[in-house]
């Protein structure tokens, strides 16, 4: 006959009868019930309280005062705004004619945060926006976030004009806008144009930075510039030559490069050469290298590694 079985979970030392369980010295006795009946259910009633884990925490604001938390609201209004009407100008130029005023700090916030969020169209339009306003000072860096919005959109002519414009406003464009324009022209499929960009960099500056070579390897593996991106690389792993060390990301891109070459070998052999210069192996890393494999064998071996490394 099928069983019942009522737990009761938790139960002190002082209230539990001498026949359960032997005690443990600071231990709470736990004790079963066993009763017969049409079919097996068990019954733990500590089960039916909330986990902890599954609490959601809220999140508790604090405010210097009540002027900070007036405006830290309206931060968050506007910025609902814009993401309920796509528009981030009328939002603002609504939010100008109100009040008459828009402060500068409000106006960053909601910059910065757009950024965060990669929403990089949101920030294109702001900044074109303030480029046409006699109120807003746009300097430099207005000009270098900018340009930097219109490359992760790969939109190459709108990052020229800005280049352009910097210039005829006295400010010389760093390292920063030149990789900005480059990632424009790859993410645009210019490729031949972010190469030139690139080799001009290296010939007379500005100085390429990581960022700038985690770029032109991308670029060069979207366009299946293979030969290229392996002599950027072998610069890069060669001390005496190059100032930089490759990170993470340039051999991720470089395993990402042989995979679409099919060539597994060379592959394993950056795998392997990561180990071997000190960069830490991550989960893309590995599955990087799954992704070559057809064989259950390799793969498993490969997954327990993962897991070695944790």
């Amino acid at each position: 006959m099928a069983q019942t079985l009522f737990l009761k979970p938790f139960v002190s030392l002082s209230s539990a009868p001498s026949t359960n369980f032997s005690q443990k010295a600071d231990a709470s006795v736990f004790y079963a019930n066993f009763k017969a009946c049409g079919r097996l259910e068990v019954v733990a009633r500590g089960m039916l309280a909330p986990r902890k884990f599954m609490q959601r925490r809220r999140k508790v604001e604090v405010f210097k005062d009540a002027a900070d938390e007036a405006d830290q609201k309206n931060w968050r209004k506007l910025m609902n705004q814009i993401v309920d009407t796509g528009s981030a100008v009328s939002v603002l130029r609504r939010e100008r004619i109100k009040n008459q005023v828009l402060p500068q700090d409000l106006v960053l916030g909601i910059l910065v945060r757009f950024k965060q969020l990669k929403k990089w169209n949101i920030v294109s339009e702001i900044l074109e926006w303030l480029r046409t306003q006699h109120w807003w000072d746009f300097n430099e860096m207005d000009f270098v976030m900018l340009t930097m919005a219109y490359g992760k959109q790969g939109d190459f002519n709108r990052a020229e004009r800005i280049l352009s414009l910097m210039n005829k406003e006295g400010y010389v464009p760093n390292v920063v806008s030149y990789t900005a324009l480059m990632e424009a022209y790859g993410r645009g499929g210019q490729y031949n144009n972010a190469e030139a960009i690139f080799r001009r960099m290296q010939s007379s500056g500005p100085e390429p930075s990581a960022l700038t070579y985690q770029v032109i390897l991308k670029t060069f593996v979207q366009g299946k510039k293979f030969k290229e991106a392996e002599e950027v690389f072998e610069t890069l792993l060669n001390e005496e030559k190059s100032p930089l060390k490759p990170d993470q990301k340039m051999f991720h891109m470089m395993i990402y490069l042989y995979r679409m070459a099919g060539n597994y070998a060379k592959a394993r052999k950056i795998f392997a050469l990561m180990a071997e210069r000190g960069v830490p192996q991550s989960t893309v890393t590995y599955n990087s290298l799954m992704s070559f494999e057809t064989n259950y064998k390799e793969v498993s071996d490969i997954y327990d590694q993962v897991h070695i490394n944790e």
